[in-house]
């Protein structure tokens, strides 16, 4: 008898198939009546439940992107360093990124769905052009092109010099400053404390981080951070 992986075929079959089996007819019997269930608590909740999954995934999508902000702004400072490797940070700085463009695409796709408005595909799609609020809906709008302009620049790098790639991902700030806008003045749950804690918070850290990131910039030109330090001394021994 052949064998797979190192293994009997009949161990094979025995190990995988029989599960499968077993899985497919507990699937079956269990499927089918969750399925019905979920259609009466969609057809009894019509109004409310595209409204609920817009804000749980508004609200994914904010957290995801305000997370990568922060991470991006750490790993140019460098604060991360001491405690992770920096191909693991700029990793989770990029996916980071990717999950939020994927919540907030889904956000606007909920939107088709909600019919106490009534957007169209085209209104979702092209800033300015909402029955509701469409200033605050169209700052949202251009922050998740924002977002996907940098996240494609992640796998566009090695075409582009250095120059080019830093200043597109200046516009990480601008998304980010767009998606505030867009949640404070669209989202229906910004009078509440805790949303409004979550919008003041997310802007406090990530000023707080960009002030510190210039303030490491200025004073890396000006001869007072720790490379031009290094370098100083470095030039100092060789002198002597």
């Amino acid at each position: 008898m052949t064998s797979t992986g190192g293994f009997d075929v009949r161990s094979f079959l025995v190990r995988w198939a029989l599960p499968a089996i077993v899985i497919g007819i507990v699937a079956g019997a269990m499927v089918p009546p969750a399925l019905r269930g979920l259609g009466v608590v969609w057809e009894a909740n019509r109004m409310s439940l595209p409204w609920l999954f817009e804000r749980v995934f508004a609200w994914l999508a904010y957290l995801a992107m305000t997370g990568s902000v922060v991470y991006g702004l750490m790993l140019s400072t460098r604060l991360l360093d001491a405690v992770a490797h920096r191909p693991m940070s700029f990793t989770l700085h990029k996916d980071l990124a990717a999950f939020g463009i994927a919540f907030a695409s889904v956000h606007g796709a909920l939107l088709l769905l909600d019919t106490s408005i009534g957007f169209t595909p085209l209104q979702v799609l092209v800033p300015g052009l909402s029955p509701y609020q469409p200033a605050a809906l169209a700052f949202g709008q251009v922050a998740l092109y924002l977002a996907i302009v940098v996240l494609a620049s992640f796998y566009l790098r090695r075409r582009m010099s250095q120059r080019v790639w830093r200043a597109l991902h200046y516009a990480t700030f601008l998304s980010f400053i767009g998606s505030t806008v867009h949640g404070i003045a669209a989202g229906t749950d910004t009078s509440t404390p805790w949303a409004l804690g979550i919008y003041v918070g997310a802007a406090a850290v990530v000023t707080f981080l960009l002030t510190y990131r210039i303030a490491v910039s200025v004073a890396t030109r000006m001869g007072l951070g720790p490379e031009s330090r290094a370098s100083s001394a470095l030039a100092e021994l060789r002198r002597s």
